[in-house]
């Protein structure tokens, strides 16, 4: 059996349990592509999973990674627009953390013009989970106000920049000064610091991108607009919250419940397409560009998940083979 080399995670843990071993080779079954892997990125489900709390899909790859750039080598049988030297980049149900990865032709986009292989690998993810939740779930419009919280993480660099090229009014939270700049220069129009401020004193919204969750409940329900829409897509602050449902009658507004690891091929396959037609052109026109902090060897995934961890960086951290 052919070997590659991945990071393994040996037992849940801290960032020591990440391992850089030998592994058997994937293979693309049928409609799977197998990428030969130039960069990945780091995400907190890659946090998460290390420590034993956020599981693969089944039948999925065992080691982390939710995104890839690199150079397709070979095609499975029935794969459509894609062949073997195309320089991709990847939505992973896992595995990117590795030599090489076998996906879904569905999930698969070019490398946008303009943007670096390496660049790339910190695109999938952020553009999927910003266009399905802020454009398809939500559906903000034209004119409408977006409330971002983290507005420096991965997410937010790019719900901000997407946001302002689409003509919304963005708001965005964050918990330092550098960030709270990083984000105006982004495009933000007002920015919060919610470690000094209360974001539901200050703003109001039509749509509210949350990591936090459940403690961000209350407030994010009273900062809605009528009509408004609460998207919650992480729970780093905990599951649980307070919901006024008469103020959510009252407004008319809903909340929202998405991830995006676990959806089927053919979903995933629905808001990739998505992005292709209506992110990569901003991205290609200059509109739209990724926001990389740092980027460190596969085989160190140890230290950037350390990185991340620390909470100090704007963007993405990448992973480079």
């Amino acid at each position: 059996m052919d070997h590659m080399r991945a990071i393994v995670i040996t037992e849940p843990g801290g960032p020591e349990v990440l391992s850089w071993r030998e592994v058997p080779d994937p293979r693309p079954a049928r409609g799977e592509v197998l990428i030969e892997v130039t960069a990945s990125a780091v995400n907190r489900a890659d946090l998460l999973q290390r420590k034993g709390f956020y599981d693969p899909p089944p039948g999925t790859s065992p080691y982390p990674g939710l995104e890839v750039s690199g150079v397709v080598a070979e095609a499975g049988p029935d794969v459509l627009g894609f062949e073997p030297g195309d320089r991709v980049c990847a939505l992973l149900a896992g595995g990117g953390y590795a030599e090489r990865v076998a996906v879904p032709w569905q999930q698969v986009l070019p490398v946008p013009n303009g943007v670096s292989e390496i660049e790339s690998a910190g695109l999938p993810e952020v553009a999927c989970t910003v266009w399905s939740n802020v454009f398809m779930t939500a559906r903000l419009r034209k004119g409408e106000t977006l409330l971002v919280h983290g507005g420096a993480s991965g997410i937010g660099t790019m719900a901000i920049q997407l946001a302002k090229a689409y003509g919304s009014r963005v708001v965005a939270t964050a918990g330092s000064p550098e960030k709270l700049a990083r984000c105006l220069e982004l495009g933000a129009d007002e920015v919060v610091n919610y470690r000094t401020e209360d974001f539901a004193e200050k703003v109001t919204a039509d749509v509210i991108l949350d990591i936090i969750g459940g403690p961000y409940l209350e407030r994010n329900v009273a900062a809605l607009n009528s009509g408004g829409r609460l998207v919650v897509i992480g729970l780093q602050g905990g599951t649980r919250g307070q919901l006024n449902l008469g103020a959510l009658l009252a407004k008319r507004a809903s909340v929202h419940g998405t991830t995006l690891r676990a959806r089927p091929v053919d979903e995933k396959g629905v808001i990739v397409r998505g992005v292709k037609d209506n992110v990569w052109p901003l991205i290609e026109a200059g509109a739209v560009r990724p926001v990389v902090e740092a980027t460190v060897p596969l085989a160190e995934a140890a230290e950037a998940h350390r990185l991340l961890e620390n909470g100090q960086h704007i963007g993405k951290i990448l992973l480079v083979r």
